[in-house]
């Protein structure tokens, strides 16, 4: 009995991401419900020099501030609706 319960254990799937991030087209799993200017550039995988812009549902596009936090969520659609690049 003590294998099945391991067999069991194991093909549970992995705990879900909370959000799903889209930085320059491609998507990332995020845990925390804030995201900082320097976490989207960290994990787009530019120089924080470059600069980060947001671009909204309605594609307005706002240039992030260095250090500045955004809060993420639930409900907002992150991996589809809003995204960020470089800018």
């Amino acid at each position: 009995m003590e294998s099945g319960k391991m067999s069991q254990a194991k093909a549970k799937p992995d705990k879900e991401p909370k959000y799903i991030i889209n930085i320059e087209g491609e998507e990332f799993p995020w845990d925390e419900d804030t995201i900082t200017t320097e976490q989207i550039a960290e994990l787009g995988g530019w120089d924080i020099s470059q600069g980060v812009i947001e671009v909204d549902q309605h594609n307005v596009e706002r240039t992030l501030a260095p250090g500045e936090i955004i809060a993420i969520k639930p409900g907002q659609g992150f991996g589809k609706k809003h995204r960020w690049k470089r800018g």
